[in-house]
């Protein structure tokens, strides 16, 4: 059992939690950190809270710069955190086993987020249970040398090494998006009870309904469309969005555009089985390349032309830094026909994980009122990001 400050906590349920909080601020804390933290509570159980924050920040903080993000992720846990309760076995006194632990209200978090660290190892049954296991999942292990290159800016790496993270790009995309239909299916699942075939069976039972037939809703793939500006303002990340938009398009029937001052249509090209080659077939066939930049104009192209069908009740994806030499009174024009159109409306822009970045340009200024959701994607981390986003976009839930 352990004692002190964590009486009656399952240890390793409260590790992981709190690495778990350490890294999304920021604390690279690994599984090589979380088991030195276990062992230090089996070794010497925490009697206050000092001797706790010792031991984890020994055996989770590696690097000096993260001290001062480990102080302030530990004050939000335990600051304002209600006193831990007895459980069953340690109500009963000692010379008892600490095997079964009760569950426990969820813990107040002093973010008011509603998620707290996990003071039992089981939970309360609440609807939200598939949250809270969401949160304490494990971020994917990626081999060092791609680990390495996740947080590099584009401009930094080779072609080779673009090349590389496209095919883990291409890996990470295994769901697609999907819509419900009109069209039910019999499901044991589903909601509806299906009149014609719960009505057929009963006739073998003499008009009574004994056997009955449930169905749901059928979904489809939902339609992505991808743009991807290849000017020159664009020349460093150019490259790497083509990786992602071939992602996409190898997965399923997306629709990829190119444009600068023209616009071109990729669709085939990036489905050859090759990435390198389908990304340099993909360069042949932008005439304009490295270019100007003409948004508005080439919205207008695409709307107008017969292609623009495509867009009717589709994910449109815009990868562009906003740059473009088109008024921005016509952009803002373009955006809003096309958000009239399309289903979802997700821009990725590279500048937009910078620290302090604002949308000051004015192309940007002017589409972003008509975007679903403005994405950073200035590293091979974002665009990782934004595929998993992407991927989750529901005709009921939308971007999650």
């Amino acid at each position: 059992m352990t004692s002190g400050v964590l009486r009656g906590v399952d240890r390793a349920a409260f590790a992981v939690a709190l690495a778990d909080r350490l890294r999304r601020a920021g604390v690279p804390a690994g599984l090589t950190q979380v088991d030195d933290f276990v062992r230090a509570l089996v070794a010497a159980p925490p009697a206050d809270r000092s001797t706790l924050y010792w031991s984890a920040r020994v055996s989770l903080v590696r690097r000096h710069a993260d001290l001062a993000t480990f102080e302030a992720v530990f004050q939000a846990v335990f600051a304002d955190a209600p006193p831990l309760p007895l459980t069953r076995a340690a109500a009963a006194g000692p010379g008892r086993r600490d095997e079964v632990h009760v569950p426990l209200p969820a813990a107040t978090d002093s973010t008011g987020s509603g998620g707290g660290l996990p003071w039992a190892t089981l939970p309360p049954a609440v609807a939200e249970a598939e949250e809270s296991d969401a949160a304490l999942r494990l971020p994917e292990r990626r081999p060092a040398a791609l680990a390495g290159l996740a947080d590099r800016p584009f401009e930094d790496l080779d072609d080779g090494q673009v090349a590389l993270l496209g095919e883990v790009l291409r890996a990470a995309v295994h769901r697609w998006p999907t819509r419900r239909t009109r069209r039910h299916t019999v499901s044991p699942a589903g909601r509806r009870i299906a009149l014609r075939p719960t009505v057929a069976r009963a006739r073998r039972t003499g008009w009574e309904p004994v056997e009955v037939v449930r169905e749901r809703q059928v979904r489809r793939p939902r339609r992505v469309v991808l743009l991807c500006d290849v000017s020159e303002s664009m020349r460093a990340q150019a490259t790497a969005y083509l990786h992602l938009m071939r992602a996409f398009a190898t997965v399923s029937d997306a629709e990829v555009f190119a444009f600068a001052t023209t616009l071109t249509r990729l669709s085939t090209v990036l489905r050859h089985s090759s990435p390198v080659e389908a990304v340099d077939r993909a360069g042949a066939a932008v005439t304009d390349r490295f270019g100007g930049t003409r948004i508005a104009t080439n919205l207008r192209t695409l709307l107008g032309s017969h292609q623009g069908e495509l867009v009717r009740g589709a994910v449109v994806v815009i990868g562009s830094d906003g740059w473009d030499s088109d008024p921005p009174d016509d952009l803002a024009a373009a955006m809003a026909r096309l958000r009239r159109r399309a289903h979802r409306i997700v821009w990725l822009n590279p500048r937009a994980g910078a620290p302090g970045f604002a949308p000051r340009v004015a192309g940007m200024a002017a589409a972003l009122p008509y975007c679903d959701r403005l994405l950073p994607a200035g590293t091979f981390q974002d665009l990782l990001d934004a595929a998993g986003q992407l991927q989750s976009v529901t005709w009921t839930a939308g971007l999650k």
